[in-house]
């Protein structure tokens, strides 16, 4: 009895904080806009019975995802949020990987220090951090300051508002969430193993490429994961730092909701976004799953 409680923890957790608020959006996705509170119809009528029910169920539709297929606006937004969170994890990876394998490679009493400075941004609220980045990379800002004022610029630089200022941002967001599965990876590696690859002649980069990068992949796999889901539906960079430029979905489905109070075409995109990332859960998943049974 003891082992079905403890199995149905979880699963209670995820109906009661997915399954239902995603079956909550899926509703007023199928409903239709409306001057009311809330601005959507139609609305469940209980006192009906079976008959308010039947007629409830037989109002919805799927006019607002077949609107979304007839806009541009929707579907450019999604690709935008696919290339963007791809190139950030790109970049994100070169700039991560690096610092784990240096952190790993470290003496072990430096390691806690070292790892306690990944997680130090955490201490302090997100938001303070993405307006921080405001006051760095304006025209006036510290960036161009001191750039201009040793002689490399001649004018300042336009960053904000542009999608080079997102990158950043998710990069600087993001970068802990790859190095800590990346340097745990590396941290347990044998070094034995590359001694044995240079004895057998191997050299150092020959060594890093055939025994440390293949060790390695499970962190570099979950570090790509954990930074490209998120990514994809941010919204609080690219309205901070991205201007009225970019195109992300996590803006359109906020201005959808907020700015046109347009629930059922937000709910719709919401759902979609959704569908979009069970992909790259589901192979993080497995991949999760490959790396513990591996180590069993």
């Amino acid at each position: 009895m003891r082992r079905y409680v403890v199995i149905a923890l979880p699963y209670l957790w995820l109906v009661a904080l997915f399954l239902i608020p995603f079956g909550i959006v899926l509703k007023i996705a199928l409903s239709d806009i409306a001057l009311a509170r809330p601005p959507y119809m139609p609305q469940l009528d209980l006192s009906q019975g079976w008959a308010g029910l039947r007629d409830f169920l037989t109002a919805l539709d799927f006019e607002n995802f077949t609107f979304l297929t007839t806009d541009d606006l929707y579907w450019k937004a999604y690709l935008s949020s696919l290339q963007i969170a791809a190139l950030s994890t790109a970049i994100t990876l070169l700039v991560g990987y690096p610092i784990a394998y240096a952190m790993a490679r470290s003496e072990p009493e430096w390691r806690p220090t070292l790892l306690m400075l990944v997680i130090l941004p955490f201490w302090t609220s997100f938001l303070i951090r993405v307006y921080s980045w405001m006051g760095i990379l304006s025209t006036e800002g510290v960036l161009n300051q001191f750039l201009l004022g040793i002689g490399v610029l001649s004018e300042p630089l336009q960053i904000l508002n542009t999608n080079v200022a997102v990158y950043i941002g998710i990069v600087y967001t993001y970068l802990p969430f790859m190095i800590l599965p990346i340097y745990a990876a590396l941290e347990k590696m044998d070094d034995s193993l590359l001694e044995a690859a240079e004895d057998l002649g191997s050299s150092r980069l020959q060594a890093f490429w055939l025994v440390t990068l293949p060790l390695s992949r499970n962190g570099i796999i979950a570090g790509c994961f954990l930074v490209f889901i998120p990514a994809i539906g941010e919204f609080v960079i690219p309205s901070l730092l991205g201007g009225s430029q970019t195109l992300m979905i996590g803006k359109v489905l906020w201005e959808e909701f907020f700015s046109n109070r347009d629930w059922p075409v937000a709910s719709a995109v919401a759902v979609i976004l959704l569908l979009i990332l069970i992909i790259p859960i589901i192979l993080f998943q497995r991949n999760e799953q490959r790396a513990r049974e591996a180590d069993q």
